[in-house]
C-alpha cells in the first residue's frame, strides 16, 4: 500500500529500527521515511529478517522537509504524542493517506515535530508505564490500520495499491532475485513475464531460478 506509511524521528537502535521495518513489510507498506543524524549508519539485525530489501527507507535532512514531502503527497499524519488533545488512536479514520509519525525511544517526537502534525495521537496504556516500545507503538498503529481497511473492502489484492511498473519490479525480485541481480549488474531491464510468472527469455544457464 502506497499510502500508508511510518515516520520515525531518530530512532536508531537497530533491534527497534529492524522491527518496525519488519512490521511494515508485514502490513504492506511499501517505502517508510527517517529523519537521523547523517552522520550514522543504518544498522539492521537479525529481527529484520530481510524486510529491509522490500522496505525502504527514504532519509530527510529535518523534521520540515520530511513533513513538506509528505503533506505534498497528500498523507495525513498523526503523530504520537501524550497532550490534552491528543485523540485515542482508535477513534481516528486511517482509511485514507495515512502517516504515523513516532519519535525516539526515549523522549518521544519532539516539540517541534508535534507542532506539524494534522492531529496527535496516543495509544491507552493501563499498567504504571506510560509508553510502548517505539516498534510495539508502531505496530499497534498499523495493524489499526490495517484492520479499517480491511473493514472497507479497501486492502488491494492484485497489485492495485501501487503503480503498475512498480508492483511488476517488485514482484520480478521476489520471484527471481537472482535474475534481477543479474540485469542491474548488466544495467538492463527485467525480461517480461508470463501470465503463470515464467520468463519469457533465455537466459544465462547458470541462473537458479526461484519459481
Amino acid at each position: 500500500m502506497a499510502d500508508l506509511t511510518i515516520l520515525i524521528e531518530n530512532v536508531e537502535k537497530p533491534h527497534n529500527l529492524s522491527a518496525i521495518l519488519r512490521t511494515c513489510d508485514a502490513v504492506g507498506v511499501l517505502e517508510t521515511h527517517a529523519v537521523k543524524d547523517t552522520t550514522k549508519t543504518k544498522a539492521f539485525n537479525s529481527t529484520a529478517q530481510g524486510s529491509q530489501k522490500w522496505v525502504s527507507i527514504n532519509d530527510h535532512k529535518n523534521i520540515n522537509d520530511a513533513v513538506k514531502y509528505l503533506k505534498s503527497k497528500g498523507f495525513k499524519l498523526y503523530g504520537t504524542n501524550l497532550e490534552t488533545s491528543s485523540y485515542d488512536y482508535r477513534t481516528c479514520d486511517f482509511t485514507g493517506p495515512t502517516a504515523f509519525v513516532l519519535g525516539t525511544e526515549k523522549w518521544g517526537l519532539t516539540s517541534k515535530a508535534s507542532s506539524l502534525m494534522d492531529q496527535s495521537i496516543f495509544i491507552p496504556m493501563r499498567g504504571m508505564v506510560q509508553s510502548l516500545n517505539v516498534s510495539v507503538a508502531a505496530a499497534t498503529l498499523l495493524f489499526e490500520a490495517l484492520r479499517q481497511r480491511e473493514a472497507e473492502g479497501l486492502i488491494p489484492e492484485n497489485g492495485e495499491g501501487l503503480k503498475k511498473d512498480l508492483y511488476n519490479q517488485k514482484i520480478f525480485e521476489w520471484a527471481y532475485p537472482e535474475v534481477a541481480d543479474w540485469c542491474k549488474l548488466n544495467n538492463r531491464p527485467y525480461p517480461n513475464l508470463s501470465k503463470d510468472g515464467e520468463i519469457e527469455e533465455s537466459l544465462p544457464r547458470q541462473f537458479k531460478l526461484r519459481y
